[in-house]
């Protein structure tokens, strides 16, 4: 399940609320726990984070990187932190899931899998 809060870096929060997100993340963001971001731990969905998720209805398993949205490309799994996918996974840990809705109405649940690093 999920923590009653997101985890966010200092410098990804200021930056987050500068682009004036919706509704539905700018609560998420206002509920943060905000630390500095060297204190993230390494498990948690940053910007420029690559994640995999799970949409737990349909099972498929994917691999993204959450960026801002004027980094977006799609063709390179490069999700903006403003489109469903990327504003639902932001501050999460791996392990959790949250229901998020989407543009067109549908709730759908995501779980991280894992917070993936260069090795």
């Amino acid at each position: 399940m999920r923590s009653d809060y997101i985890i966010l870096g200092d410098a990804d929060f200021v930056r987050l609320m500068a682009l004036n997100p919706e509704p539905q993340l700018r609560a998420e963001l206002e509920g943060a726990v905000v630390m500095p971001t060297r204190a993230v731990p390494r498990d948690v969905v940053m910007l420029n984070s690559r994640v995999r998720y799970i949409d737990d209805a349909t099972g498929v398993s994917r691999d993204i990187e959450i960026v801002y949205p004027t980094d977006a490309d799609a063709a390179a799994g490069k999700v903006s932190v403003l489109a469903p996918v990327g504003s639902a996974l932001i501050g999460l840990s791996v392990g959790e899931q949250i229901d998020w809705t989407f543009p067109d109405g549908r709730r759908i649940r995501l779980r991280v899998e894992d917070v993936l690093t260069d090795a």
